[in-house]
């Protein structure tokens, strides 16, 4: 056997590269709860895709068939109605840790030099893991499925010139229709998961270039030749990392340290979402909408249309602009500008534990008020909600604004060398 695995090894070097991205690799000793959710996001991405593959065995992507064959896998494929709600669950479960991980990301300033260009490749993850949700959200083919669907793509309609034609070529007909459904399938089951897991690979990459950050944001990779032996870290770390560096004690190896804590947090993970799967996969209507359970009909118009908890946000902010253009424009400016949140940050100082409270006061609105935005555009619109919506898209807006204004001459804390003891 170890004759085979040295083989295999000469020709695909799979040890090594396990022991320079998961097993040796060096992380901070101080990770913290906090840092769960990407190893959980990848759980959940696991999961969609297994799940998702045994679903499209029995589903038929037409117009006619679409919702009957989901009522199929429901009540006639062994264990369907589990995948089901196994992959919607699931849906719902990716969006909550990449919104705490993205969270987690800000409050420990894991998007400023050197880390750019990985929360760029975390931002273009969340920006095609919307685009993979919206159209499994019209796979089903119920009505929420069908109107959201028509809500969402007319937006594109809103732009000068190629907006009408750019929603014909969206829909692959006139109407939203089986070509739509067809395409939309497409996208969801191929080419999106290519796009995803590519784009998982690269931030992968690009975290284990630069390394992990840590609760207080301090370096763990040093100059070669900066640090005496003593200092050095008395683990075995992969040469990738020890030949161009010189790794403080401050890390310990990504297994067994770091696993055993991903497990634990994996253990508590499930056993929320098998209960939510088990006893209450549609959450209210939030999860799987009521309407959705209803085929869809072009001449019953629902009496609320509203996009899935994770789009609620930015859907607020949409509803919020009377124009519908400029509310087309506030939206996606709203995901641009969290693209571009390195450099409204000016601050040479990466965690909140070392910032000015008016940061952490300004960190904590934003999240409340990204939340608040959430629960406005998920509900029934209602004259307050509209005055709310609008006074709480300035404030979504104006975290960055003020990031940028305070962050350059901020008082911070002193930011000790080394990760304290």
């Amino acid at each position: 056997m170890n004759g085979f695995l040295n083989w295999i090894e000469q020709r695909i070097p799979m040890m090594r590269v396990a022991n320079m991205h998961a097993l040796q690799y060096p992380a901070p000793r101080n990770m913290n709860f906090w840092y769960v959710f990407g190893f959980l996001a990848t759980i959940v991405l696991v999961n969609q895709i297994i799940t998702g593959v045994w679903l499209t065995m029995s589903y038929e992507p037409s117009a006619d068939g679409a919702f009957r064959s989901v009522e199929f896998i429901m009540r006639e494929v062994d264990y369907g109605w589990l995948l089901r709600y196994m992959h919607s669950t699931g849906a719902s479960a990716f969006f909550i840790v990449v919104y705490l991980h993205m969270f987690r990301g800000m409050i420990y300033g894991s998007y400023q030099k050197p880390r750019e260009l990985l929360w760029i490749f975390g931002m273009f993850i969340y920006l095609a893991l919307m685009a993979e949700a919206f159209m499994g959200y019209v796979l089903p083919w119920g009505q929420m499925s069908y109107w959201g669907a028509q809500v969402i793509v007319s937006l594109f309609g809103a732009i000068p010139v190629i907006g009408p034609d750019l929603v014909i070529w969206i829909q692959g007909d006139y109407v939203i229709s089986g070509a739509t459904l067809n395409r939309f399938f497409a996208l969801h089951v191929i080419a999106l998961p290519l796009v995803i897991v590519i784009l998982v690979f690269l931030h992968i990459i690009a975290l284990h270039e630069v390394g992990s950050n840590n609760p207080d944001g301090v370096a763990i990779k040093h100059k070669k030749g900066s640090l005496p032996e003593s200092e050095k870290t008395p683990y075995k770390i992969h040469e990738y990392y020890t030949d161009k560096y010189d790794i403080a004690d401050d890390v310990v190896p990504f297994f067994p340290h770091i696993v055993l804590k991903d497990l634990v947090a994996f253990c508590v993970f499930l056993a929320a979402f098998t209960y939510v799967m088990f006893f209450a996969p549609e959450m209210g209507g939030k999860f799987l909408e009521h309407p959705n359970f209803e085929i869809a009909d072009p001449l019953k118009t629902p009496e609320h249309i509203f996009p899935v908890w994770y789009f609620t946000p930015f859907y607020a902010i949409l509803k919020a602009v009377p124009d519908k253009l400029f509310g087309v424009l506030a939206m996606f400016a709203a995901i641009g500008f969290l693209f571009a949140l390195p450099w409204w940050d000016r601050s040479n100082v990466r965690s909140w534990r070392y910032r000015s409270g008016l940061h952490k006061v300004n960190l904590i609105v934003f999240a409340i008020v990204f939340i608040f935005l959430g629960y406005l555009g998920g509900t029934p619109q209602e004259a307050w909600k509209l005055i709310a919506s609008q006074i709480a898209t300035i404030m979504y807006f104006g975290f960055f604004i003020a990031l940028f204004l305070y962050s350059k001459n901020e008082k911070t804390k002193p930011v000790p060398e080394r990760i304290p003891k």
